[in-house]
């Protein structure tokens, strides 16, 4: 599985989308506001999430940390940014 859809797939989990699928989640789109609606506690329960499976430090309440968490892509390059 490609990191992206690994990143799909644990925003399903974590968040309990269950009628969402890995293919209903556009890699480019935001994932607040307009376009996957998500808001400040999914933000908290997703960093969480990806801070235990991909083993990564996010600074809260950052600009970078917002940068980061715009889409599923940005999300994608900063993990692979941190894996060095």
């Amino acid at each position: 599985m490609s990191l992206q859809n690994e990143i799909k797939q644990l925003i399903i989990d974590c968040l309990d989308l269950e009628d969402v699928s890995i293919e209903d989640i556009d890699t480019d789109a935001p994932l607040f506001g307009d376009g996957l609606g998500l808001d400040s506690i999914d933000a908290l329960e997703l960093g969480l999430a990806i801070k235990k499976q991909f083993d990564v430090k996010i600074e809260a309440n950052s600009e970078a940390t917002k940068a980061h968490f715009y889409s599923v892509a940005s999300l994608a390059s900063f993990i692979e940014s941190q894996r060095g």
